[in-house]
Parts: C-alpha cells; structure tokens; sequence
C-alpha cells in the first residue's frame, strides 16, 4: 500500500486544506478530504469523469456556482484563505488554468500574457511585466506567435498560452485543470515536459487530469478521487505500482482480474 503520510512531509506545504466539503444544493460533491502542496512540487488528483476533480480545483480557488457550498480549512501559505473571495485569493497567489482555457481570442499572444500580469499591475508593483521573457524561454512558440490572434493557435499553443498567461501571475500553486484534453499524443507529451520544466524552476503545481499515465509519471505525489472521495493517496510511483489503479487507469491487467477472481 502507498505511503500515506503527507507529501510536505519535509517542508511546510504552501497549500493545505483540511476537511474539504463540498455540496451543490442537498447534493454532496465532495466528502470531507484532505490535500497538500509542498513548495516546488507536482501533486496530480486522478480519477474518472464525474469524480469530483474539477469541483475540487474549483473549490480551492473559489469559483464554485451559486448553488455550490464549501466548507473545511484552507491555507495559502500558512495563511487562512478559507472564507476569501475568489479575486483575494487569485490575488494571493492561486492561479487555476481551467479546461475551457479562457483565452481572448481576438486579441494577440502578446496581450493575452501581459493581462495575466493585470493584477500585480494594480498592486502597483514596478514591472508586472517581468516575467514576458521567462514565459517565452519556457514556450518559444510563442514568441514566435507573440503579434497572432489567439483565435488562430493549434490547440497546443492556445494550452500553451493559457499556462503562460498565468505564470504571469507569479503564482504561488498553479492549478491545472486537464490540460491535456483535446490534444494529439505528441501535444500531450509536450504538455507534460513543460509541467516537468515547471517543477525544476520551483513552481507548486496541482495538476487535474484523466491522462493518469501522464500524470503520474510528472507528479510526485498523487490522489485519487473517486465518487468524490479519495480512495488512494501515495508517492506517484507507489501509486502507479497499485494493481488498482494499474487496471482501472492504466490499462494493465491486475493479476486477480488475470486469475478470474471478482474483486
């Protein structure tokens, strides 16, 4: 069985939550859990459709519909964010790129990013913009795209853009909800490096994906969320390991299933 202890376990998370509840009218979305991000770290939540991943992305940052209720505890570093709106807590460092992506598709890739630093702008920092180059270090593609429409990207790109635009931010935790969805296998893989390249430059990122191949080979600890409840939790390895998960998201055989017995 994976290690269940937490995957901050030496260093002081910068995401935590506590008894995370989530309910939509008298419907329960999400049971009670429990999550950690550590500084630098890929945390990916796998499981399938209807699972609860995206609600859980969508709790943590504060966007759930007006029929959604959340309650438990929720710490951006170290700091009580659980009843702060959802500007607040973008403002603190809680970026989520969504499914949709949510691009301005009329406008170039060069203001699509710059509006990703929209908010350090009205803070007042000095040069909000300081992040335009390490953004095109990390996608050179769009910097070759950077006056086109975003209308106009691959679906690849306009993924590409959307991570960019909020690496803007300067996030503290990056969520990523599928990012790779929709995407040719070669995009995919591309997708994934960049979450790779993410970590080496100390970038916290919660990363929600069906693709549990992909994901648990870039994460380094893993959950996962079935019928709203997490069932499994481990390092990613140890995860991927599990027979269960070995045939339910993996594609491999389980050696019960193998012998005809009925789990």
């Amino acid at each position: 069985m994976p290690d269940r202890s937490s995957p901050a376990a030496t260093a002081p998370p910068i995401l935590s939550l506590r008894g995370l509840f989530v309910r939509y009218g008298d419907v329960p979305a999400l049971s009670p859990l429990d999550l950690d991000v550590a500084p630098g770290q890929v945390v990916t939540v796998i499981g399938p459709n209807g699972a609860g991943k995206s609600t859980l992305l969508n709790a943590i940052g504060g966007a759930l519909p007006a029929n959604g209720q959340a309650q438990g505890g929720l710490w951006l570093a170290g700091q009580d964010v659980s009843r702060w709106p959802i500007e607040q807590r973008v403002g603190a460092g809680l970026c989520l790129v969504p499914e949709s992506r949510e691009l301005f598709g009329s406008m170039n890739v060069a203001d699509n990013l710059l509006l990703g630093s929209y908010r350090r702008h009205r803070r007042g920092e000095a040069n909000p913009g300081d992040q335009l180059d390490a953004v095109y270090a990390l996608f050179p593609r769009l910097l070759e795209r950077r006056s086109q429409a975003a209308a106009t990207l691959s679906g690849g790109e306009r993924q590409m853009l959307a991570i960019g635009r909020a690496l803007m931010a300067k996030p503290a935790v990056l969520m990523l909800d599928e990012p790779s969805l929709g995407l040719a296998p070669l995009i995919v893989r591309d997708i994934f490096a960049i979450v790779t390249r993410l970590k080496a430059l100390g970038v916290a990122v919660l990363l929600v994906e069906q693709n549990a191949r992909a994901a648990l080979r870039v994460a380094d600890w893993a959950y996962v969320l079935e019928t709203g409840a997490v069932s499994l939790q481990g390092p990613a390895a140890a995860v991927a390991s599990d027979p269960r998960v070995g045939a339910t998201y993996l594609g491999r055989s389980s050696p019960a299933a193998s012998a005809g017995v009925r789990p």
